[in-house]
C-alpha cells in the first residue's frame, strides 16, 4: 500500500488542502506534504491523528477493498454508514427500483 497516496486521496476526497488537514490535526503543512510525497516515513501516531481528522478508523484507512472503490462510491459507503438499518433498507429499495428503470 502506498500509504502516502492513500492519505492523499482521503484528503481530497474530504476536499480539505494540505492546509487545512494541517490546521486540524496539527502536523504541519510541510510534514503532510511530505507524508504524501513519501518523503517521510508515515508511523501509526500521524496515520491515526489524521484518520481521527479525516473521521475515518484505521481499519477504513488500510481497507484494501475499498481502495478499488471510486471516490464517490467510498463517499456513499461512508454515508451509509451513519444510516439506521431501516434507512439503509429504504436506500436500498429506492436504488433498486432506479436501476430496473
Amino acid at each position: 500500500m502506498n500509504v502516502g497516496a492513500r492519505i492523499r486521496e482521503l484528503r481530497k476526497a474530504k476536499g480539505l488542502s494540505t492546509q487545512e488537514l494541517a490546521e486540524i490535526t496539527n502536523i504541519s503543512q510541510p510534514v503532510i506534504s511530505r507524508l504524501e510525497t513519501n518523503n517521510r516515513s508515515a508511523d501509526v501516531a500521524y496515520i491515526e491523528i489524521i484518520c481521527n481528522a479525516l473521521g475515518i478508523t484505521l481499519a477504513d484507512f488500510f481497507a484494501e477493498d475499498q481502495q478499488d472503490l471510486a471516490p464517490e462510491l467510498r463517499r456513499l459507503l461512508e454515508t451509509a454508514k451513519k444510516l439506521t438499518p431501516e434507512q439503509r433498507e429504504l436506500v436500498q429499495r429506492l436504488l433498486e427500483t432506479i436501476c430496473k428503470n
